[in-house]
């Protein structure tokens, strides 16, 4: 699979579904072939049997999905959940096909009804179908409940990061996988957005990929944003931390680094807040309450999404 965006926000995208095939968050998944790469890149490289991924639409091969909304956040927003569920059917298919009993093995809590009493093709393919649009009905419900029950929080942490950017501060995001996707697309927006707000210093603490494997292989993990919060990072500055389980090691060490030297720290996090809500490692957190990562990170995206236009348009 060869994924292509056009501008930063769809590279975003085609990023967030090589690493989702690649390095499935679903243990036990297998990794399957897939690229981010630009139009040029992905004709050359191209194989007979590939099939191409591109966006806003997203198309997949010779599928086009239209999103029916004039907002470009909410059709990225929603263009995440169909390349996520897209994601989920192609291991449960494959596990099925790889099975003679049809048991969907570690997928089995996505669609349970893929297990030894499964009936025919046909009776597989409406339950598929009925999951699907439970799964849509599951994140509409999770984006409400991360704009509504951090509502306070985002529109303080717009507040913030507007006073820090009129100052001439600058914002650092970043994030771990398909969240440092995440951050890839909140620097995009805040540079260019597609609205036409005036763009904003941001950085992508996920990009170069040289610092990141030096720091990896020199160091550790740990420090991949901690050191470049030390590099980049001043007093007034504002850090974007984005995480499913709010309690990644190298999350963690950033946003205390970011604390000791004077930046206000935002942090999106899902399941129960984790480390960072409990223990309150950062001065404005919004927690996504769900356990599937996939649902998190399209309810993540909505809030970051919220936070942009906050920044711009301050409540009356």
């Amino acid at each position: 699979m060869l994924a292509v965006g056009a501008s930063a926000q769809s590279r975003s995208d085609a990023r967030h579904v090589a690493v989702e095939f690649v390095h499935p968050v679903i243990v036990g998944k297998r990794a399957l072939p897939a690229l981010a790469l630009s139009h040029e890149d992905a004709e050359l490289l191209r194989a007979p049997d590939d099939i191409v991924v591109t966006f806003d639409p997203l198309t997949v091969g010779e599928e086009r999905f239209d999103v029916l909304d004039d907002d470009p956040f909410v059709r990225q927003e929603l263009t995440e959940t169909l390349y996520h569920v897209l994601w989920e059917l192609v291991h449960v298919f494959l596990d099925r096909l790889g099975t003679a009993s049809g048991d969907a093995g570690p997928a089995a809590f996505l669609y349970p009804f893929l297990g030894p009493r499964a009936g025919e093709d046909d009776a597989v393919l409406e339950d598929v179908s009925r999951s699907v649009v439970a799964k849509a009905r599951e994140v509409s419900a999770l984006r409400k409940q991360t704009l509504t029950e951090n509502a306070a929080a985002l529109v303080a942490a717009a507040s913030a990061l507007r006073r820090s950017l009129d100052a001439g501060g600058k914002l650092l995001a970043f994030g771990n996988g398909g969240s440092a996707t995440d951050a890839m697309d909140v620097v995009a927006d805040f540079r260019a957005a597609p609205q036409g707000w005036p763009s904003r210093p941001a950085l992508d603490l996920t990009e170069d990929s040289a610092i990141l494997t030096a720091l990896a292989n020199d160091v550790g993990t740990e420090v991949l944003f901690q050191r470049q919060v030390i590099a980049y990072g001043g007093e007034g500055d504002v850090a974007l931390a984005i995480s499913t389980s709010g309690g990644s090691p190298n999350i963690v060490a950033a946003l205390a680094e970011a604390r000791r030297r004077g930046l206000v720290t935002i942090a999106l996090v899902g399941y129960d807040g984790g480390r960072i809500a409990t223990e309150r490692l950062a001065d404005h957190v919004v927690v996504t309450r769900s356990e599937h990562v996939p649902r998190i990170q399209e309810a993540q995206a909505t809030a970051y999404h919220a936070l942009r236009e906050l920044v711009e348009e301050p409540p009356g």
